[in-house]
């Protein structure tokens, strides 16, 4: 077992020497001449001060937090609460170091040419992304082996099960904070700025006479690289450490125990090295296509790993070896193998329908640009109504692949498919960074007064950013379906598992939760984690909204107080925005960020107050289902509607229906005004809520047996 692990964390290494060779690639490259420098390094001072500043505030509670965990439950969970959460910071503030950096390089390139511009992105974020799949795996199999093989403990004991569980939260507790206080940051600046810069004054975006478009663009890289970084870091280490708290319960005084708790690491490991092989796969091909040039890098990950998928199956189990689980599912290697390779054809499909409802070539995105002909309120109407059918595909590809992995291997299968979704994320992530690196670029050419053709070519490449930011978040949000619903399972096994052993766990004593309909307590439940995830994100919106307000009163304060800017004798003050949002950013994110982690513990206490332990256990586990089944659709409606959205604006802007400046185009930005906070604030920090919200019961749990 012991080598099997050592093998893991190599893998888990070799993508953080892949991110220094790809970081030493992209700082190599022509940073373009004084002025863009200048731009860059704004924007750099920007993002920094932000995650610093939000780091910091983070730290605070980290410690608190650190205090408690190690009081209730042990020292050694409290070190995998610190190691989750310095992990999974480490990821987004290093891949948002690499991106703002990268940005003005990309300016660059692109004014040699497109494929250069694309090989320049891509690496930077491919950095992000495989910093993101290796340290995720790392923690998890380092401290892991740490545990079993240095300190002594048996793979299944309590106290490794609980540090790791601590470990997730870690990561769990930094990725709410950085998705919504950088959705926030970002959306407020963008919102704020267009209300003023494009609809009041009538100037482009990216105009450097605005004085929130450095805020703007520091915001691409708070909020889709840091902010996606630290979410798709926490899904991957709590999907992990889920599937091996149920390969500990099911497998349990079996001879594949040791098999069981180590097959989604190594499902992990093979996938990052697949990952690293398929990023040399992105080149623009004969048609220039952009999107079909990111597309190969991640259609020869998906196929080499569902190639190596079969000999780490083979290895750890066999391949036609019948076992049988403590819970009586019996299933072979090949059971699953197909459970894996259900996962990643999930995967591709959600990625496809994603492109469909965002993609300016398909009918939602264009439907929204032409009813933005007859105005306002006929565009915010289909973008609501596209919002709403968004849902219906990837929910009904969800349950296929639930239904599918469910037969082969029971919940266990549905673990394996959701790990081999996640052993993914590090090319997935690498086309989300993408986006804010491209973005960047534009705007760096547009205040930089580059000639057209470089605009040209960034756009394009800004243009495709902006649909693999979507595509990243429906995959993001379907993994985290999937990946609560298997939090949700060890949450029942692990009740199951402390009341059949009354002796050691004396508090389960007399525990007989029903989790049946017919019991109001259950209905209770259902109810009250239906409404969390509509008044999380209503939260997040209206955070936006005074943000973006804040923003709005200080740029038009500057159009009034100095009417040079508008004539371009005079430079906006672009500081004072940036620290303005920051700190409106900390301010609001700290009590959403704290309902879904205060919640599970909330209704866990009263409901036993008035009813006893059983209704408290039916009523916390019918909450985790409400939080999974409303957060799902409210998630990918936002997400997706919000990318519909903004792509029927770029639809416009591109010629379509009267193009810029035309009553389509106005109507158009409104409908990306609502949209913004819908796909990039509330919509994905609903992504993180729905798993903290989890795996607080799942501690929960394990503090009351302790």
């Amino acid at each position: 077992m012991s080598m099997t692990l050592w093998v893991i964390v190599a893998c888990g290494a070799l993508s953080i020497v892949y991110g220094v060779w790809a970081i030493q690639s992209v700082m190599a490259a022509d940073a373009g001449n004084q002025r863009m420098q200048e731009i860059a390094g704004a924007i750099q001072e920007g993002a920094q001060a932000y995650l610093t500043r939000q780091y910091t505030t983070i730290g605070i509670v980290g410690v608190v937090i650190f205090a408690l965990v190690a009081w209730f439950l042990s020292f050694t969970a409290a070190i995998g609460f610190a190691l989750g959460a310095i992990l999974s910071a480490a990821a987004g503030f290093i891949g948002m170091l690499v991106s703002v950096r990268a940005n003005v390089r990309t300016t660059q390139a692109a004014s040699r040419s497109l494929a250069a511009g694309l090989s320049i992105a891509f690496r930077a974020g491919a950095v992000t992304g495989l910093l993101v799949a290796g340290l995720a795996l790392l923690g998890v199999a380092a401290y892991f082996l740490i545990l079993t093989s240095f300190v002594g403990y048996e793979p299944n004991d309590r106290t490794v099960i609980d540090a790791l569980v601590a470990l997730g939260f870690g990561a769990s507790l930094i990725s709410i904070f950085a998705r919504l206080g950088g959705g926030i940051f970002t959306k407020g600046a963008d919102v704020g700025g267009d209300l003023v810069g494009k609809v009041e004054a009538g100037i482009p975006e990216d105009d450097p006479r605005n004085a929130a478009t450095i805020a703007d663009n520091v915001g691409d890289n708070v909020g889709d690289c840091a902010g996606m970084a630290a979410d798709l870091f926490e899904t991957y280490a709590v999907t992990v450490v889920a599937t091996m708290v149920l390969a500990s319960i099911y497998f349990v005084g079996t001879d594949f125990l040791a098999s069981a708790m180590l097959y989604p690491l190594a499902i992990g490991a093979a996938c990052v090295v697949t990952s690293i092989v398929g990023t040399f796969f992105v080149r623009l091909g004969s048609t220039g296509s952009i999107m079909g040039a990111l597309y190969k890098g991640f259609i020869a990950t998906g196929v080499l790993s569902a190639i190596v998928l079969w000999p780490v199956t083979m290895l750890l189990f066999g391949m036609d070896t019948e076992f049988e689980t403590v819970r009586g599912v019996t299933m072979t290697g090949w059971d699953l193998y197909w459970c894996g390779i259900a996962g990643l054809v999930v995967t591709a499909v959600i990625i496809v329908i994603t492109e469909y409802y965002t993609g300016t070539n398909y009918r939602p995105v264009r439907s929204i640009a032409n009813s933005s002909v007859s105005g306002h309120g006929t565009n915010v109407i289909q973008g609501l109504a596209v919002s709403m059918e968004a849902t219906a595909l990837p929910a009904i590809v969800i349950i296929a692949g639930i239904v599918v992995t469910y037969q082969l291997a029971g919940l266990f299968g549905i673990a394996v498919a959701v790990t081999t979704m996640l052993a993914l994320a590090g090319v997935v992530v690498a086309l989300d960074a993408f986006g804010p690196v491209t973005d960047n670029a534009g705007g760096i050419a547009e205040m930089a007064d580059l000639p057209a053709d470089v605009r040209g070519t960034t756009d394009a490449l800004d243009a495709v950013g902006n649909t693999t930011k979507a595509v990243t978040k429906g995959y993001a949000i379907g993994s985290a379906g999937l990946g609560a619903l298997v939090l949700f399972a060890a949450y029942t096994e692990d009740l199951t598992y402390f009341m059949s052993d009354t002796a050691r766990f004396p508090y389960f004593e007399g525990v007989e939760p029903n989790f049946s309909l017919q019991n109001p307590y259950v209905v209770v439940g259902l109810f009250f984690g239906g409404l969390l995830p509509y008044l999380f994100g209503s939260m997040g919106m209206m955070a936006v909204g005074r943000a973006a307000g804040s923003i709005v009163e200080e740029v038009r304060r500057q159009f009034r107080e100095n009417p040079g800017i508008m004539e371009g004798t005079v430079r906006p003050n672009y500081t004072r925005a940036v620290d303005l949002l920051t700190k409106a950013a900390i301010r609001e994110m700290i009590v959403p960020s704290l309902l879904p982690v205060l919640s599970p513990i909330v209704v866990y206490f009263a409901v036993e107050a008035i009813a006893g332990r059983s209704a408290a256990f039916s009523a916390l586990g019918a909450m985790l289902l409400g939080v999974i089944v409303t957060g799902l659709f409210v998630a990918i409606s936002m997400t997706a509607g919000g990318g519909a959205w903004d792509n029927a604006k770029k639809y416009i802007e591109d010629g379509h229906f009267g193009g810029k400046g035309s009553e389509a185009h106005k109507a158009a930005v409104t409908g990306d005004t609502v949209g913004d906070p819908y796909k990039d604030t509330a919509g994905p920090a609903v992504n993180p809520m729905i798993k903290i919200t989890n795996i607080v019961a799942l501690l929960l749990l394990a503090v009351l047996a302790h």
